[in-house]
């Protein structure tokens, strides 16, 4: 494991949004979703594609806070743009759950 700095964490933005659309992403190499994330008034709507289709439908999605990396270049994933990175955590089988807070809090809320 490489060791960062505190100056190297606090460059990184993680923020909660709220899913408020997700759609399938046929052309992805592995199953994945398009979701539409709002990250309140200050980071507006981002989209991003995740590969949580093991895991989660559709209609679990919607509505549910994520926390997101707010602050990545954006990335080209095959015909789509992905402008965050939603976070979570591997399961032994390779499915991911996603990072999520424990209470809801303001969309764009940073975490500390």
């Amino acid at each position: 494991m490489e060791l960062i700095s505190w100056e190297d964490f606090s460059a990184v933005e993680l923020r909660v949004g709220t899913v408020i659309e997700v759609t399938d992403f046929p052309e992805a190499r592995k199953a994945a979703y398009k979701l539409k994330v709002d990250f309140g008034a200050d980071l507006g709507v981002k989209q991003s594609s995740a590969q949580i289709t093991t895991v989660y439908s559709k209609e679990q999605l919607l509505g549910k806070q994520v926390i997101g990396v707010v602050n990545f270049p954006t990335k080209q994933i095959g015909p789509f743009r992905s402008e965050c990175l939603i976070t979570g955590f591997y399961r032994p089988d390779g499915a991911v759950v996603l990072a999520v807070p424990e209470q809801e809090v303001p969309n764009g809320t940073k975490l500390a």
